[in-house]
């Protein structure tokens, strides 16, 4: 019998998938031949095939017996390794190389295997030599720019992917890899480029889409990602990551009963994946699925999933307990670390959230996002200098990642000691990226004639925030026939203010679903004479669309306090305190001042009563800050404490949301402890409704505003409630903001030079209790007649300010 011709034409039908013709032919020649080491070999091949993988890889193994050789063990290597047994798969492949050095696809398959094992740099040697010995290897390129990418070597890893693809066009898994180094670089545009051309030639994978779908979410295409998703997931509906992406998009849409179903698909989901590991020895050996599918989800990575979906829900401490055991089982994963640090964050709970961020960096070190995640959360301790060199890092890494330059600019106005100089060489910078990748609008001066001017507000915070608590009562009273107003919201979240707000504007139009250049669009198609930037270096920001100029005349106001280093917006609306002509150099916007303050409040709509002056019941006098514990600043407990020294049996109330956490109120002792000041003269509490927040003022005989961060909307609100406000004077917008509502209430003597003056200054109105009870009792009448409070006043000047940036416009003059 003739068993190599017998063998062809059994490999002939296997390689075709005839697997039971195949079959057959092994099995005659082996009742002929049983160590007939080919048939043995290719007979256990075909038995992993068909999921009988025991079978398969003893019969691989007998084969080895028989005749040992390099293929023989580089496809046990594959046997194992689609098994689930790593470890066993790698011995496998080191045989194969050790009997035959040259052996290019077990180096390149080695290679493969010692990444899955989390060992990058062995991975990136193994295909290395695979490349050595076969150039142009396609495959061993993919895996090297995989293995470069785990070592954080970004621009290698392109490069690696690169080649790939030169050798490849067609190479799907290549373009998308290439497109998750882009991503991680911040070079999204051209990540996006590389995820479409990986779709299309591979346009069936659900990994593509959900890749496509994740970074169009990021980047606030919020429609096309979710086109991109539920393709995804149309392709294969057990992925629980895909199910928690697209819920996060549809929660970003608004839909949020939609999102709750697919947060529910990924809990589920991850959940079942949980359990089926916890039913027997798979927890330990997780089976993999044949080559090429997607590999299936590990127990540590289903926890991480399910972490993920309570994350999305904003049950941020289940999502914590499930990232913990996500961790316990794998902690080399550094995104559930950096989810971990972020979550952490969430809860207030910033040393925690400081250690996994830490942890994070020290896995993947190109990360830009997790250099920001350590820079917030080292923000959030205080420590500002550190956070701008960690948002440094992230620039470095991702030169055009928006978040990072936002993060770093909102850091850095609150650096005060810090010439302004550096921080406007930053913002610009800044600004130049944004036009590097914008092409503006061009727009004709036209006579406006008898027309109102028609007024865009960008924000995503027109509800209860200073935003909406100092623009919604002079709103109330803009004339319609000198201005129409149009919204344009950045954010989902609404409330009672929103619903207030909205009648105020003839259009509310949501930016927080469209890319760039369709909100820029729609902007400019509205014929919008005027924009409002009121974010600035905030939250929710939409700096990139103003860098297309969809209005004429662009303008920074009340969002923000410092320049937004966007050439495009032309002014900044401000006043003569937060504006002093000497520091017009700080903003490369041009200075517009109003006459009074560039701030008015809307009085808050709950009828809060003024009470008697507490220190008349209590017998000693009782400060007060309320705030975030942020603006709590070591300097300014330093005075704080020389404050309470000052005013004998005296105590300080602290109301900060974050005191709701166990841990930061024990902190927060700890700090004044420190400094010698015993708990029994603190009381500290966390957040309340909007309400008892302001009935909190009638607890208070006088409040300290800090430095260099001052209270500007809780100042307008303590002395609504008769509650005089002592604060620092300030060297910059930032520090001002405090002084401007204070000299637009009248009461400019209790801003303070230096700190011995604003010790004399608190000590000056706890001396007198009579003076205080008779200011308590008509500060509010006061207030509410001052250009404070003043909204019909306000009103027309900001008419007028208007006007004025018309004419200047008009006569084609900045």
């Amino acid at each position: 019998m003739d068993h190599s011709k017998l063998l062809n034409t059994a490999l002939a039908h296997h390689q075709v998938g005839r697997l039971a013709e195949a079959k057959a032919i092994y099995d005659q020649i082996l009742r002929a031949n049983p160590r007939h080491p080919d048939a043995v070999h290719f007979l256990g091949l075909l038995a992993c095939q068909i999921q009988q993988h025991e079978a398969g890889i003893a019969l691989m193994r007998q084969s080895i017996a028989i005749f040992p050789n390099a293929i023989y063990y580089n496809n046990l290597g594959n046997a194992l390794r689609e098994h689930g047994q790593l470890k066993h798969a790698i011995d496998g492949y080191r045989e194969a190389v050790t009997l035959n050095p040259g052996y290019a696809e077990a180096h390149n398959n080695l290679g493969n295997a010692l990444r899955e094992d989390r060992q990058p740099d062995l991975a990136m040697r193994s295909c290395a030599q695979a490349i050595e010995l076969r150039p142009g290897y396609a495959e061993a390129y993919n895996n090297l720019g995989n293995a470069l990418k785990d070592l954080g070597e970004m621009e290698s890893a392109v490069k690696a992917y690169g080649k790939a693809i030169s050798f490849r066009p067609d190479y799907a898994d290549a373009h998308n890899n290439l497109g998750n180094v882009l991503m991680e670089q911040g070079k999204y545009e051209a990540a996006i480029d590389s995820y479409r051309e990986a779709i299309a030639h591979d346009p069936n994978r659900a990994l593509m889409h959900n890749s496509l779908g994740t970074l169009l979410l990021a980047r606030g295409d919020l429609a096309g990602a979710a086109v991109s998703l539920r393709r995804s997931i149309e392709l294969d509906a057990a992925r629980p990551g895909v199910h928690n992406n697209l819920a996060n998009t549809l929660r970003d849409m608004g839909e949020r009963e939609a999102a709750a179903v697919h947060y529910r698909n990924a809990m589920q989901l991850s959940q079942a994946i949980i359990d089926s590991y916890q039913g027997g020895a798979a927890a330990a050996a997780p089976l993999a699925p044949p080559r090429g599918a997607e590999p299936r989800m590990s127990l540590a990575e289903a926890y991480a999933t399910l972490g993920n979906a309570w994350f999305g829900l904003y049950h941020y401490d289940e999502a914590i307990e499930n990232y913990l055991r996500s961790v316990t089982l794998a902690d080399d994963d550094a995104e559930v670390q950096h989810n971990l640090a972020v979550a952490y964050l969430k809860t207030t709970r910033a040393d925690d959230a400081l250690t996994f961020a830490r942890k994070a960096l020290e896995l993947k070190a190109g990360s830009a996002r997790m250099h920001i995640n350590l820079g917030d959360v080292l923000r959030s301790l205080g420590d500002l200098d550190a956070a701008a060199a960690s948002y440094r890092s992230a620039i470095e890494r991702s030169p055009d990642a928006e978040a990072a330059h936002t993060a770093l600019l909102f850091c850095e106005a609150g650096l005060v000691q810090r010439p302004v100089e550096d921080y406007l060489a930053d913002a610009v910078y800044f600004g130049q990226r944004l036009a590097a990748g914008a092409t503006p609008f061009t727009h004709t001066p036209a006579a406006r004639g008898a027309r109102p001017l028609r007024v865009g507000f960008v924000s995503g915070d027109l509800r209860q925030h200073p935003v909406g608590i100092f623009t919604e009562s002079a709103l109330r009273h803009i004339d319609p026939s000198r201005i129409e107003l149009i919204a344009y919201p950045t954010n989902e979240l609404e409330d009672d203010t929103t619903q207030r707000l909205k009648p105020l504007f003839t259009a509310w139009t949501p930016l927080w679903g469209m890319s760039r250049d369709t909100a820029a669009r729609r902007i400019c198609d509205d014929r919008i004479d005027i924009l409002f930037d009121m974010s600035g270096h905030t939250a929710f920001n939409r700096l990139s669309v103003f860098a297309m100029k969809p209005a004429p005349i662009q303008v920074s106001w009340i969002g923000f306090f410092a320049s937004t280093g966007v050439k495009e917006i032309d002014y900044v609306l401000g006043d003569r305190y937060v504006l002093p002509p000497e520091e017009a150099h700080h903003f490369i916007e041009k200075p517009w001042r109003l006459p009074d303050s560039y701030l008015c409040m809307s009085t808050p709509e709950h009828d809060v009563s003024v009470g008697p002056l507490p220190m008349r019941a209590n017998g000693i006098v009782t400060f007060g800050y309320l705030g975030k514990l942020a603006k709590m600043a070591d300097e300014v407990l330093d005075l704080w404490v020389q404050v309470l020294r000052a005013t004998p049996d005296s105590r300080l109330l602290v109301k900060a949301h974050e005191l709701d956490r166990k841990h930061a109120l024990e902190a927060t002792y700890a700090r004044f402890a420190a400094r010698g000041i015993d708990a029994s003269r603190l009381l500290l509490e966390g957040g309340s409704a909007r309400k008892a927040y302001l009935e909190t003022f009638n607890r208070i005989d006088i409040v300290l505003s800090p430095f260099p961060y001052p209270g500007g909307t809780t100042t307008a609100e303590a002395l609504w409630m008769g509650v005089p406000v002592v604060a620092m004077k300030g060297s910059r917008f930032l520090g001002h903001i405090c002084e401007s509502v204070l000299h637009a209430a009248g009461f400019g003597a209790w801003i303070c030079r230096d700190r011995a003056a604003y010790i004399a200054k608190t000590s000056e109105l706890a001396a007198d209790p009579d003076a205080l009870a008779a200011l308590r009792a008509t500060l509010r009448e006061h207030v509410l007649a001052s250009p404070m409070c003043d909204a019909r006043r306000f009103a027309r000047n900001f008419e007028d300010a208007l006007d004025g940036m018309w004419r200047v416009y008009e006569q084609g003059v900045r």
